[in-house]
């Protein structure tokens, strides 16, 4: 059994000094969960958001499968509100969780109903998780697909991207992207980052590398809780949220609000909340509720 606080690094952060079955304990996310047990959390969460694809598929006008590169997983699916011009729109692009691993587009349509249903495009993103893609391979696909929603749709009314767990790294990620080489700066108008993974060391010395492969050095670069507070805001009204359910663990609560308080040392417009009474899982499940909180803070960041 490993001691990660052994590995040689100071130890003034938390989780150096737990044991590595504390450390797996607390980057396991299902294992928080106080409704249901662990598996059942999983298959629930899964079910929920098939249900809401498999409405949004049949009820919502739709383009699916949309190409945003050359590559077999570089694909996105977009809905529309039902009577509207496509592109004069808020467009909200969604980047599911799975620890980079698992997960898909075509089970993560949850909050389709809700926003579209207010007059937002919402766009869910497909990209090669482990061990097909690499972490670097990630970032580089999600980088692509915002610059692709821009480049087809122009006249956009703002761009907001949001993600869950995994997801919410990568859109994190998107707040340090290099734009120049896209040809295109999109019209970045807010990011909904929740439940998420910002230091990714930890993540290193826990099970789910072992499909990640990721070396210290591949942390390092793709963790956005080191880079933050030095990036300049390409657009300073450019709202962040970073939220976190009740029940994450613990080790989920310090990553946001270490990562919130690395915004707002960088002079971001960053926020923070901590959604009563739900779990990693249910706080996004929960997107598919128009009244829901999150669903609300949503849209009123979008037509503030």
């Amino acid at each position: 059994m490993m001691d990660v606080s052994g590995v040689g690094f100071p130890s003034k952060v938390p989780w150096k000094k737990m044991s590595a079955e504390e450390l797996e304990n607390q980057y396991c996310p299902s294992r928080w969960v106080v409704r249901l047990g662990a598996e059942e959390a999983l298959r629930t969460y899964s079910q929920i958001g098939i249900e809401a694809t498999t409405r949004a598929r049949a009820t919502r006008k739709s383009l699916l499968h949309v190409p945003y590169g050359d590559g077999e997983g570089e694909k996105v699916d977009i809905y529309f509100p039902d009577e509207s011009a496509e592109d004069s729109l808020p467009f909200f692009l969604f980047f599911h969780g799975g620890y980079w691993q698992s997960g898909s587009k075509d089970e993560s349509a949850f909050m389709v109903d809700p926003l579209t249903a207010q007059g937002v495009a919402v766009v869910i993103v497909a990209y090669n998780i482990a061990p097909k893609g690499t972490l670097d391979h990630m970032v580089d696909q999600v980088t692509r697909s915002v610059a692709f929603v821009q480049k087809r749709y122009p006249s956009n009314k703002g761009i907001y991207l949001c993600g869950h767990s995994a997801g919410a790294h990568l859109a994190a990620m998107m707040l340090l992207a290099d734009w120049t080489k896209h040809g295109v700066t999109p019209n970045l108008r807010g990011f909904f980052l929740v439940s998420g993974v910002f230091d990714l060391e930890p993540i290193v010395y826990t099970s789910q590398n072992v499909a990640l492969q990721l070396t210290l050095e591949d942390a390092q670069r793709n963790s956005p809780q080191l880079k933050v507070a030095q990036a300049q805001p390409v657009d300073p009204t450019c709202r962040v949220l970073v939220v976190v359910g009740q029940f994450d663990s613990p080790e989920f609560h310090r990553q946001s609000w270490e990562f919130y308080q690395n915004l707002c040392q960088g002079e971001w417009k960053a926020s923070f909340e901590e959604l009563h009474d739900v779990d990693h899982f249910e706080i996004v499940e929960n997107l598919t509720q128009k009244d829901n909180v999150l669903t609300q803070i949503i849209l009123k960041t979008i037509f503030q």
